[in-house]
């Protein structure tokens, strides 16, 4: 996964107990996210995830996210308190 650091973004507790978009900076080409504290869920097809429906995530599991979704990748706490660590990079 080469590239340039193109920004990094900390979902805190309570942040994403509702579906969130990821801000993506422009020229993004890959994130890499890791959740602490709780696990998250996720999806990429612009339907909200849910805190039963979702890709799960679990606490200290690095995805590395390389798609032209990437600006529709919406994620949600499975449980109250969920903080998102994301890491942006890109050309």
């Amino acid at each position: 996964y080469p590239g340039r650091a193109l920004g990094y973004q900390q979902f805190a507790a309570g942040a994403i107990d509702a579906a969130t978009a990821l801000t993506v900076p422009a020229g993004t080409m890959y994130a890499i996210m890791t959740p602490a504290a709780q696990a998250i869920r996720w999806r990429d097809d612009g339907i909200d995830p849910t805190t039963a429906i979702g890709y799960p995530l679990a606490v200290g599991v690095e995805l590395r996210y390389n798609s032209p979704s990437l600006s529709r990748l919406k994620v949600i706490a499975q449980v109250a308190g969920a903080i998102l660590n994301v890491s942006y990079y890109g050309t």
